[in-house]
């Protein structure tokens, strides 16, 4: 599985959101990180993958153009977690997983299976029974991680899928999608803010800036102050931990 994209371009209100993006393959069994300033073209990147936004150009998984996909199909491949978080309502977790399963095509017996098993894969079982309207913000975003990763798609993608988590939930949600990536040699793309959830994550991250690509490569590699300044307008770097681990050290805003 891979997932490749070729002068890729998004045109929206008459202005170039994303233009001419072209990339090497994103390999499956790992995660890539899309990072980039706001405005830069990560959600539109998302949406256009998901078939929410027309493109030009070509994105293709496993060599199967996405966009000539049936959308049924294109739906079974692709899975998204946007970053609206789904709607409080009177179903329980358990009915609002099976209820996106077999609106996915899952059959009853699929659809119970896959959502137990994910459930418990990312420690939410004890809010199984629990209804979608008493759930708090990041409770609700695990919910649609866990719907998203049972329907087992090619193809991830998340945006900004730590926005409402604590800590703990935020390492719970990248580990399990490492886990579950790895597991099945998906391909996932992530679009953060964070840069040490992609540090710590990603094997890859592609950073864009005005709707190009302005690196892609391992992130402790691309990550240069150089890059920073010019991408963001701060200064800062990569450093590493006692125990080797890279870590992004923020500095100031340039004089």
């Amino acid at each position: 599985m891979s997932l490749q994209l070729d002068n890729l371009s998004v045109r929206r209100g008459g202005q170039t959101v994303l233009d001419g993006l072209s990339l090497p393959p994103l390999p499956a069994g790992s995660l890539t990180a899309l990072i980039g300033p706001n405005g830069a073209g990560k959600s539109t990147l998302i949406h256009a993958l998901a078939g929410l936004v027309p493109f030009q150009g070509e994105a293709s998984l496993q060599g199967v153009s996405l966009r000539q996909l049936p959308p049924a199909e294109r739906a079974r491949r692709v899975g998204l977690l946007p970053q609206a978080l789904p709607q409080g309502s009177g179903l329980s977790v358990y009915e609002f997983l099976l209820g996106g399963l077999r609106a996915a095509g899952a059959s009853a017996r699929e659809a119970e299976q896959a959502s137990e098993a994910m459930l418990a894969e990312l420690g939410l079982l004890p809010l199984a029974l629990k209804r979608m309207d008493t759930l708090s913000g990041g409770q609700r975003q695990m919910v649609a991680l866990a719907q998203a990763l049972a329907r087992r798609p090619g193809l991830l993608l998340l945006d900004e899928p730590n926005s409402a988590l604590d800590l703990h939930w935020q390492l719970t949600m990248l580990d399990a999608v490492q886990r579950v990536v790895a597991e099945r040699q998906a391909v996932a793309l992530l679009a953060l803010h964070d840069l040490n959830l992609a540090l710590r994550s990603c094997a890859r991250v592609i950073v864009l800036a005005g709707g190009r690509c302005r690196a892609d490569g391992p992130p402790q590699q691309v990550l240069s102050p150089s890059l920073l300044a010019e991408v963001y307008g701060v200064l800062g770097r990569i450093e590493h931990s006692s125990r080797g681990e890279a870590l992004f050290v923020l500095e100031r805003l340039p004089s």
